[in-house]
């Protein structure tokens, strides 16, 4: 009997140890193929791949949502890679990100924007906010048909900046707090700062005109925040922008998966490709 015991505890020890270890190795592989990935898309355009995804993750066992965006990490790392590669080497960005830090994000920009080589901007699903900011730095933005870009308008905490202008414009001065005035001040020269940048960095891809109305169009607050820029519009403005997204891209994305849900996500299917069945009655 004591010999059928050890024999358990040893079997639940195994199983515990595998529990734990499983993440740990499904890591390493995903990493593993998606270095194999960027090297094989690097090969076949002889350009620098950077790549910055940006997942909602989940803390396993307190199960609330840590948000990622562009912050001073990223900046670092791209800009690292970007030091590292040779002046007459194109680069490719693959961007996923609701955005960020603009400080963060405009560092990326202008990075890119020095580089003497063509930058090309890939977006397999969405580049807001800061990511759109990127975006504006690039020789070429190529989107999938679905992904959208977003307005670069600064925003205060919960307030976008514009709005808050609008309020201090609109209302009695005697009904406006302190606090209030000082983050409409402070939106002021936030949206002059983005505005400036982004004329920055349209320089010399469109003409200055172009520059100037998109300057303004992106960053006084034209629309809401999350407001979905296609290609087609994109394109419409006058950004070098086109849908010839290549698969090898979307299947690169497809190896930085949503972690794990501690409830389940909403979406499931069955991840093979599907093609059009021909059944023998409907053969000639």
């Amino acid at each position: 009997m004591a010999n059928a015991g050890n024999l358990v505890w040893q079997i639940l020890w195994i199983f515990f140890m595998a529990s734990a270890l499983q993440p740990i190795i499904q890591q390493h592989v995903l990493e593993a193929a998606r270095r194999r990935r960027i090297w094989r898309f690097e090969r076949a355009r002889g350009s620098r791949v950077i790549v910055m995804v940006h997942r909602q993750e989940t803390m396993r066992l307190l199960g609330f949502p840590v948000v990622r965006y562009i912050d001073i990490n990223d900046s670092e790392d791209v800009l690292r890679a970007i030091r590292m590669t040779d002046p007459g080497v194109p680069i490719d960005i693959v961007l996923h990100t609701p955005g960020g830090l603009v400080l963060a994000a405009l560092q990326i920009a202008r990075a890119l924007r020095e580089h003497p080589a063509k930058v090309t901007a890939f977006v397999p699903h969405y580049a807001m906010s800061g990511g759109t900011l990127i975006c504006l730095a690039a020789n070429e933005i190529v989107m999938s048909s679905h992904a959208v870009l977003g307005p670069v308008d600064p925003q205060l905490g919960e307030s976008p900046a514009a709005s808050l202008i609008k309020v201090v414009e609109q209302k009695p001065i005697e009904r406006i707090n302190d606090q209030t005035l000082i983050f409409a001040d402070i939106g002021r020269k936030a949206i002059e700062q983005v505005r400036k940048s982004v004329r920055e960095l349209l320089h010399g891809r469109v003409s200055d005109e172009k520059a100037e109305e998109l300057s303004h169009k992106l960053s006084e607050g034209t629309w809401t925040h999350d407001y979905p820029i296609s290609a087609a519009e994109a394109k419409a403005m006058g950004l070098n922008a086109s849908t010839n997204i290549p698969a090898e891209i979307l299947e690169l994305l497809s190896l930085y998966p949503q972690p794990m849900r501690t409830q389940g996500g909403g979406v499931e299917y069955l991840p093979v490709p599907r093609q059009r069945q021909t059944s023998d009655r409907n053969k000639p």
